[in-house]
């Protein structure tokens, strides 16, 4: 197991290279489709690997939490993914991945890890609509491995989303909206992200244009740009601000920050990257490649703060 991670170590060199490291994993054989579906999270959000170690239940959750785990004096909590996804096999979660987001740490049960790839995310594809309906959204990436089998980049924030029931509308409603007209671009693979986002940027009472990954949004900021080049107008006078996402398929948000500021037409326009990428090596890595600040995701109110700093409202 301790060999499998040590390849994380140089996951911090590819910023801005469009390429990934992800860690394969299984759920078991599933009784309803005699299949066993492979997996994959991202390694920079994994802190360790183990064994299942003794977990205690705890009242009132959610049937797919198993209960708590102690990690070197810190309660964990412990999620079995295959209870989440519906997947029904008589194989034993034997494995805990480890993971990190916001700086909260969690640990999903899984049936079996696999090995660490290293790709390039123009190698992830946006799921077709088959496996995004049988997956109920759980789904934000697929790639083909050997043998023709497909590998699946699971929606962690859907999944901490669904199962720690927190009620936020309160959170929402103490936004102030802005007194000037602002356009907001944004980017992001997870649903539930980008439902946050919309909320926010609702909130505040700014436009916003929208897309499912950096290179859709590239896509579409460049017909903006052709937009403002036709009417004579500068762009940074139609959008003030670009948020992104790190992960996404196709493209991250580290390959879109480079493109935006390797062009002139994107002068002036910041940069405002949104992950629940929380180390401080990921935000030098955002800063490397121009990104302008750094805000965690599922914070509305940090959010909101943030974009109002930077729209100078």
């Amino acid at each position: 197991m301790s060999e499998l991670l040590k390849k994380i170590d140089a996951r911090t060199k590819l910023a801005g290279t469009n390429k990934l490291e992800i860690l394969l994993f299984s759920l078991g054989m599933d009784h309803r489709t005699g299949r066993k579906e492979t997996f994959g999270i991202n390694v920079f959000k994994v802190r360790e690997v183990m064994r299942t170690p003794e977990i205690t239940s705890a009242p009132e959750m959610p049937s797919s939490v198993e209960g708590m785990v102690s990690l070197r004096g810190v309660l964990v909590p412990v999620i079995d993914l295959a209870k989440y996804t519906g997947v029904v096999s008589d194989s034993k979660p034997d494995i805990m991945i480890v993971t990190e987001y916001n700086g909260h740490t969690q640990g999903f049960l899984v049936e079996a890890v696999d090995t660490i790839l290293r790709l390039d995310w123009s190698a992830m594809r946006v799921p077709p609509e088959m496996i995004t309906s049988r997956m109920g959204g759980l789904v934000t990436a697929v790639t083909e491995l050997d043998k023709g089998t497909l590998a699946m980049m699971m929606d962690v924030e859907k999944v901490l989303a669904e199962t720690t029931l927190i009620d936020d509308e309160h959170i929402f409603m103490s936004i102030e909206p802005v007194k000037e007209e602002r356009m907001v671009f944004y980017a992001d693979d997870s649903v539930v992200a980008r439902k946050q986002i919309e909320r926010t940027l609702n909130a505040m009472g700014v436009r916003s244009g929208v897309a499912i990954n950096g290179y859709r949004a590239w896509e579409e900021m460049q017909r903006l740009a052709t937009q403002a080049e036709l009417s004579g107008r500068k762009l940074k006078d139609i959008l003030h601000l670009v948020l992104t996402d790190v992960e996404m398929p196709e493209m991250d948000g580290y390959m879109l920050t480079k493109m935006i500021k390797s062009d002139p037409r994107f002068a002036g326009i910041p940069v405002l990257m949104h992950s629940s990428l929380s180390g401080q090596s990921n935000q030098k890595l955002g800063e490397s490649v121009g990104v302008d600040a750094y805000v965690p995701k599922f914070e509305p109110q940090k959010l909101s703060m943030k974009i109002r700093e930077m729209l100078a409202i």
